[in-house]
C-alpha cells in the first residue's frame, strides 16, 4: 500500500507556489512601473547625467576667461532688467523689499517696473517705489493694454487703459516717458512716432510656445523639476530658451526708416510654481505662486495618513510643499538689459534709453559686462545707438570681455563674421550696423549679445 502525504504539507506546498507566483507577479509589476518611470523621466536623467554637467562645465570655462575690456568709449555702463512686476500686479505676489534683496543677489544696477494697471484701467505713477534704494535705481512703470509699457513717466501722472493708444502715447512723451512695446509677437501700432523701443527678447515668449499657462510648464518641466531643479535650477530655466529671429527681423525692419531701441524684457514675476497648505477646514489647497487655486482635496482616513507620511503633521496653516520655477533673482539673472550713461540715476538710464546706448545680453551664462560696440574714425568714437560720418578711416569694433563669435549685420543683412575678444570691419555702405555676440557651448554656438545698431552717414 503506497503511503499518501500529509494534507498539510499538500497545503504548505500550494501556499509556497502562491507565494512564489506573488512575489513575480510583484517584481513584474515593480519592473513595469521602474521602465515606465525610467521612460517617463528620460530626457530628464540625460539632462543629469549628460546635458547638464557639459553645460555647467561649459559656462565654467568660459567664465574662467573673462578679463576686462579696455575700451569703456568713455561711457559709464549699468546692468539693469526691463519688465518686472511686483505685488501691485494681480499675478505677483513680490514685495518691493523683496525686489529688491533679487537685485542685490544678482548684482543690478537698475530695474524698470511694469506693473500690470488697476482693474480700472489706472497706471499710478506715484505707488511704485521710486529713486535709489541702497544703491540700487527703481524706475516705475506699467504694461499697459495693447503692449504698451512707459517707463519714467513723472511722479504724480496716473495714465490710463481706457484712453485711445495714439492719446497715450502723447501722454506717456509729454510727461517725460519713454515708450517700449512688450510682447512683440502680437500686434502692436508700430506707426505711433512717440514709440522709443521694443523687446527684442522676452522670457514669458518662451514659456508661452509651451501652452502658455503655468500648469502647462510645470507639466512640460515636472520630470526635471522632480530630478534636477536642486542641483541644476538654471540649466532647466533655460530649457525653453528660442533664438528671437522673429523679433531681431522685425527691429531690422523697423530700424530702417527710424530709430527703435531693443531691450530685453525679463518679465519677471515669480509666479511659475505651485505649493500646498494644510487649512483649517481640513483640507489640502493647492495653488500655483501668481496666486490661483488648482484645487482642493478633502482629506478621508486614508489619504490622511498618506498625506502625514510624505508632509509630516497637518496642522493648520502649515505649508506642505512649495516648488517655484521661476524665483526672482532667476529671472533677473537670465537676460540683462546693459546702458552706458553718465549716472546711476533716472534721467540718465532713460536718456540712454531713449537714445540706444543699450545691449542686451544673457548674463547666466556669463557676465557681459564691459562689452563695446563702437565706430572709430581717428580719436572720434561712436557708440551703439548714435549716429555718425561713415569715411573712408570709418572701422567698425566690437570688444568682449570673453573669446566669441561676432557677427556684424547691415540693415538687416548679415554681412560676415570673426571669433576672438575683438572685432573690426571697415564699412562702405551707410546705414544701420548692429553686432550680435554668440558663445561656444559644447558643440553650439548660443546668443550672448545683441547690440544696439550704431548709424553711419
Amino acid at each position: 500500500m503506497t503511503p499518501t502525504a500529509p494534507a498539510g504539507g499538500a497545503a504548505r506546498g500550494k501556499v509556497r507556489r502562491w507565494v512564489r507566483r506573488l512575489a513575480w507577479a510583484t517584481a513584474g509589476m515593480f519592473l513595469v512601473i521602474g521602465v515606465a518611470l525610467a521612460w517617463w523621466m528620460r530626457t530628464a536623467l540625460y539632462h543629469r547625467l549628460i546635458r547638464f554637467p557639459r553645460e555647467e562645465a561649459a559656462w565654467q570655462a568660459l567664465r574662467a576667461q573673462r578679463q576686462p575690456v579696455a575700451e569703456s568709449a568713455g561711457w559709464r555702463e549699468f546692468r539693469g532688467v526691463l519688465h518686472a512686476h511686483s505685488e501691485l500686479s494681480h499675478d505677483s505676489e513680490v514685495p518691493f523689499p523683496d525686489i529688491l534683496r533679487a537685485m542685490q543677489n544678482a548684482r543690478l544696477d537698475f530695474i524698470g517696473l511694469s506693473d500690470h494697471a488697476r482693474v480700472d484701467g489706472r497706471a499710478d505713477f506715484g505707488v511704485q517705489w521710486r529713486g535709489l534704494r541702497d544703491g540700487r535705481l527703481f524706475i516705475p512703470g506699467y504694461e499697459m493694454k495693447d503692449g504698451f509699457m512707459p517707463f519714467g513717466v513723472a511722479a504724480g501722472v496716473t495714465l490710463n487703459n481706457r484712453t485711445e493708444p495714439a492719446l497715450l502715447a502723447r501722454q506717456v512723451a509729454q510727461h517725460g516717458g519713454v515708450l517700449f512695446f512688450a510682447h512683440p509677437e502680437n500686434p502692436r501700432r508700430w506707426e505711433l512716432p512717440e514709440l522709443t523701443g521694443m523687446e527684442i527678447y522676452n522670457l514669458h515668449t518662451d514659456f508661452k510656445r509651451m501652452g502658455g499657462s503655468v500648469a502647462s510648464a510645470l507639466r512640460g518641466y515636472l520630470p526635471d523639476l522632480l530630478l534636477n531643479l536642486g542641483r541644476y535650477p538654471d540649466h532647466i530655466y533655460r530649457l525653453p530658451f528660442q533664438r528671437p529671429t522673429e523679433f531681431l527681423q522685425r527691429w531690422d525692419e523697423l530700424n530702417r526708416t527710424r530709430h527703435l531701441t531693443g531691450i530685453a524684457g525679463n518679465d519677471c514675476h515669480q509666479n511659475v510654481g505651485v505649493r500646498a497648505h494644510y487649512t483649517p477646514e481640513g483640507t489640502i489647497r493647492i495653488e500655483d505662486t501668481s496666486p490661483k487655486v488648482l484645487k482642493e482635496v478633502r482629506l478621508n482616513a486614508l489619504t490622511r495618513l498618506l498625506a502625514r507620511a510624505l508632509f509630516g503633521p497637518l496642522e493648520p496653516g502649515r505649508r506642505l510643499f512649495h516648488f517655484q520655477l521661476d524665483p526672482y533673482e532667476r529671472s533677473a539673472r537670465f537676460v540683462n538689459t546693459h546702458v552706458l550713461a553718465p549716472a546711476l540715476e533716472e534721467a540718465a538710464v532713460i536718456g540712454a534709453l531713449r537714445a540706444g546706448r543699450v545691449f542686451v545680453a544673457f548674463d547666466m551664462i556669463a557676465d557681459s559686462s564691459g562689452f563695446r560696440w563702437l565706430a572709430r574714425d581717428g580719436a572720434r568714437l561712436t557708440v551703439m545707438g548714435e549716429a555718425g560720418k561713415l569715411t573712408p578711416a570709418t572701422r567698425l569694433e566690437a570688444h568682449a570681455p570673453i573669446p566669441c563669435r561676432f557677427t556684424l549685420v547691415h540693415d538687416g543683412r548679415t554681412l560676415g563674421r570673426q571669433e576672438g575678444r575683438r572685432a573690426e570691419w571697415a564699412p562702405t555702405a551707410a546705414g544701420k550696423y548692429r553686432v550680435e555676440a554668440e558663445l561656444r557651448v559644447g558643440d553650439e554656438w548660443v546668443p550672448w549679445v545683441y547690440a544696439n545698431p550704431i548709424e553711419l552717414r
